[in-house]
């Protein structure tokens, strides 16, 4: 703490029905030439200029119960006229962001990021802040709770009242939850671990409590007790249809369907329930690498504009390694479900055209303006940092561990990272990951990580996997549900039967409407285009549930009359149906292993020691 007087701010639940949230913030001592105050345009860890700002309805400002002139500067920026002070500042904060990243605000419940609502104070923002967070009015509310790991300053546990922060960046990474939920807790690595569900759900309570213990566990061992927090909470909203997570310095925000939380008696682990596993994995690993072990670009966050880095494939990519191979270290999965998952993973990429035309670390810079705005074009001119990022992570492990014969592998990288950057709170240089690869493993890996992130070509896997004891076979898809992964339920003949006319379809409705018309497909090639609405084919009706049935019934090679609606106009195509791609990956492991290679895999994906090589 600072010893300059606290910036105080006041959120108030104001009209939950019209979801507005009223924030005050208070600045004893404002800027003799005026204070200027902002929203950030952005939120650490989704990497997309948001411009919370727009949704302020009104702001005004105060001092000593007078009015204050205020004049807007660009977009994000307000600047209140001279005053003495202290100057008060309120503003209306619109609220229906159903998402991970904003603010949520009707009659059953309350949630915020702090950058979707609290005003940035210029040249004040490392000042301690003090937060009061006040319910809305009214009984029905009587029995809603806080849930946070913002550092209590007065208020009850789970109360509403008043919190701190040691400045605004410690502000804005502690979202707050307020409504009925249910709460459960455990303990790990010393540190208390809150889980906070909010929606209606059937989940079995004790059950995620156990599993979560579990893997937080594994985590904190992995990098070395004690863990980094004092605290930690689990925010976690069940709703329909839904999938999202944002990892904060102390607790992390999910959104997940209800039908993926475990059930009562449930027993095994569920696909659904693997999802959010993984979920809940990779952001709770995000509280070492990201919020800890950091870009050197983000030391301090410049939350006005974008902060460019080519080191997202590290930062999130090698998390969504670790976040699924924790699954099986920790014994939550089997090794044959980890390789389902990783067999999916491998589907993902091969499925991308963009994987030949952007390189990992060209995904990663333009992550602003192209992972985070997808459009019809993405598949074929985007690769995910991701997916690609995560399969080059097992690559480096696999050819880490494979060439100094066990002595090393990338969790010694990331420890390494933990101890040079976690630590010490030191920024990682752009080519800071890969240095530390080289040290810590003794090898040249400067062809491997030019390959791997400064070109698009494909990743050697086959080769990494079989020295591990895994075989790696590609075949056609089954279905467009088809996720890859398992083996296929018909002959491998049958597939490369199946023709396809090289599209996706959207999720919704009832119609046959193209999302994505995939490169060199026999759509593109007949010219129907991203939007196009198929009615018809062969003069019978399409349907979003029929369309691959209709095109399955035909042959590979045979021509098709295609009528559909572009915006408004009936157009006509012809198209030439095409063989099926072998791009669904199954992974299994091979009938030959010996002893020597059965070590290898079991130091790999249990996460110890080789006993022979």
């Amino acid at each position: 703490m600072n010893d300059h007087p606290a910036l105080q701010y006041r959120i108030t639940p104001r009209l939950p029905s019209a979801h507005l949230f009223e924030v005050q913030c208070t600045v004893a001592h404002p800027d003799p030439a005026g204070q200027r105050v902002s929203l950030p345009a952005w939120t650490p860890g989704s990497y997309l200029i948001r411009d919370f700002a727009r949704h302020v309805v009104r702001l005004s400002a105060s001092s000593r119960e007078r009015p204050v002139s205020v004049s807007k500067l660009d977009k994000d920026t307000w600047r209140c006229a001279p005053c003495e002070g202290p100057l008060v500042i309120r503003c209306e904060v619109y609220a229906w962001d159903r998402s991970v990243r904003g603010a949520h605000l009707d009659d059953t419940h309350g949630f915020f990021n702090g950058t979707s609502v609290f005003l940035m104070v210029h040249g004040q923002t490392d000042r301690a802040c003090r937060v009061e967070i006040l319910p809305p009015a009214g009984d029905a509310v009587r029995r809603w709770r806080v849930g946070t790991a913002m550092t209590r300053d007065g208020a009850a546990p789970y109360g509403f009242g008043t919190y701190r922060a040691d400045n605004y960046e410690e502000l804005a990474d502690h979202p707050v939850e307020m409504g009925e939920f249910a709460l459960a807790t455990f303990e790990a690595g010393g540190v208390p671990h809150d889980i906070v569900l909010t929606g209606r759900h059937h989940a079995d309570l004790d059950r995620l409590r156990a599993d979560l213990h579990t893997l937080c566990s594994h985590h904190i061992g992995f990098f070395g007790a004690p863990p980094p927090m004092d605290r930690y909470v689990f925010l976690i909203t069940a709703v329909g249809e839904g999938y999202g997570g944002l990892e904060h310095r102390a607790s992390t925000s999910l959104l997940c369907s209800r039908n993926d939380l475990p059930r009562p008696r449930e027993k095994g682990v569920s696909d659904g329930y693997r999802t959010f596993l993984g979920l809940a994995s990779h952001e709770y690993f995000h509280t070492w690498n990201v919020k800890r072990i950091t870009p050197h670009v983000f030391r301090p966050y410049d939350l006005e504009r974008e902060a460019y880095t080519r080191l997202l494939w590290a930062f999130e990519g090698i998390t969504s390694y670790y976040d699924t191979l924790a699954l099986v270290r920790s014994g939550l999965i089997s090794p044959e479900s980890y390789l389902d998952l990783l067999g999916q993973t491998i589907t993902r990429l091969l499925r991308s055209g963009g994987r030949l035309k952007q390189t990992l670390e060209e995904s990663s810079f333009d992550a602003w303006i192209k992972f985070y705005k997808p459009d019809e074009n993405t598949p074929n001119a985007v690769v995910s940092y991701y997916t690609k990022g995560a399969l080059v992570a097992l690559a480096l492990d696999l050819t880490i561990r494979r060439d100094t014969r066990g002595a090393r592998s990338l969790d010694d990288v990331m420890r390494a990272l933990w101890e040079r950057h976690g630590k010490t709170r030191v920024g990682v240089p752009e080519d800071g990951v890969e240095r530390l690869a080289h040290e810590v493993s003794g090898l040249d890996l400067r062809l491997f990580f030019d390959r791997a992130l400064r070109s698009t070509d494909e990743l050697a896997l086959d080769e990494l996997l079989s020295h591990f004891g895994i075989r790696s076979t590609l075949r056609p898809a089954e279905s467009a549900t088809d996720k890859g992964g398992k083996p296929a339920g018909k002959p491998e003949s049958a597939l490369a039967e199946r023709p396809v006319l090289g599209v996706r379809l959207g999720e919704d409705g009832h119609e046959a409407a193209l999302t994505h018309v995939l490169e060199g497909g026999a759509a593109q090639m007949a010219g129907l285009a991203a939007g196009d609405l198929i009615v018809a084919v062969d003069g019978i009706r399409a349907t979003r549930a029929n369309l691959d049935a209709l095109i399955g019934r035909l042959t590979v090679g045979a021509t098709i009359r295609l009528h559909a609606f572009r915006r408004d106009e009936l157009m006509e195509f012809t198209a030439t149906l095409q063989p099926p791609p072998a791009d669904t990956c199954v992974l299994a492991l091979r009938g030959d292993v010996d002893d020597a290679t059965r070590a290898r895999l079991e130091a790999w994906v249990r996460g110890g020691p080789a006993a022979s090589w």
